[in-house]
C-alpha cells in the first residue's frame, strides 16, 4: 500500500543548511540603529568622564581654602573699635572709638591694614570685607602674613563678603551691629564655585 501525501523534505537536509535562513534587511537595520546608538552612548560617557576627572579635586581643594579662610576670619576679635585704638578697651559703641571705627564692612580700618602685614595685619573681622586673593600684593591664594602665592593654587581665587546679621532669623534679639555673616567664595578650575558663610556674635561689648 502506497502512502500519499506531502513529504517534509527540509528533514533530509543537513542542519547547517535547514537553520541557516539569514536576516532580513529590516533585522539588519534594526541591528545597526542598535549598536550605533549603543556605541554612541559609550562614547558620550567616557567623553564625559573625562572632561570631568579632575571635579571633585578641584572641588575638595576649593573647600578646603573656604574652610581655612572662614576659620581664619571667625577667630579675629570684633570689637566696636580697631584693637590698636586707644579706645577699644573702653568704648561701648563704634562712636565712642578714638579714630578707626569697625562700623565700616568695606575694608580694613585702618586703611593701612593688610592681610599679609607682619607689623599691620588684619585685626579685626570687619577688616575681612571686600577682600579678595590674588590682590593687595598676593598674586594667587596666600598664608596670612606672608604674600607669597601657594604654589599649584594659580587656578583658584577667593572673595570675602561682610554684612550686619542681627535682629532677624536666629538674632532677632540682638542689636544689628552685633552680628556679622561673613560669606566666603572660592572659584576654582572646571567651574567649581563653593561658598561657605559663618557668623561672628560680639558677646560682649568690647571682644
Amino acid at each position: 500500500m502506497t502512502k500519499t501525501g506531502n513529504h517534509n523534505n527540509n528533514k533530509h537536509m543537513p542542519p547547517s543548511i535547514r537553520n541557516n535562513h539569514g536576516f532580513s534587511l529590516v533585522e539588519m537595520v534594526v541591528f545597526i540603529v542598535i549598536v550605533t546608538t549603543a556605541i554612541a552612548g559609550v562614547i558620550g560617557a567616557l567623553a564625559f568622564m573625562s572632561g570631568h576627572s579632575a571635579d571633585p579635586l578641584a572641588r575638595k581643594q576649593a573647600i578646603a581654602i573656604a574652610e581655612s579662610l572662614m576659620q581664619e576670619i571667625q577667630q579675629m576679635p570684633f570689637t566696636f573699635c580697631d584693637p590698636d585704638d586707644p579706645s577699644a578697651s573702653t568704648a561701648n559703641s563704634a562712636a565712642d572709638c578714638s579714630a578707626n571705627s569697625q562700623a565700616s564692612l568695606n575694608g580694613p580700618s585702618p586703611a593701612t591694614e593688610s592681610r599679609y602685614s607682619a607689623t599691620n595685619p588684619f585685626d579685626n573681622v570687619a577688616d575681612y570685607g571686600g577682600f579678595t586673593m590674588p590682590g593687595g600684593g598676593c598674586t594667587g591664594i596666600c598664608r596670612i602674613g606672608d604674600a607669597t602665592a601657594i604654589a599649584g593654587l594659580n587656578a583658584y581665587s577667593a572673595s570675602v563678603a561682610i554684612a550686619q546679621a542681627g535682629g532677624a532669623g536666629a538674632f532677632a534679639g540682638l542689636p544689628a551691629d552685633a552680628v556679622l555673616q561673613i560669606v566666603v567664595t572660592v572659584n576654582g578650575p572646571a567651574n567649581t564655585v563653593i561658598r561657605l558663610t559663618g557668623f561672628k556674635v560680639r558677646y560682649a561689648p568690647r571682644i
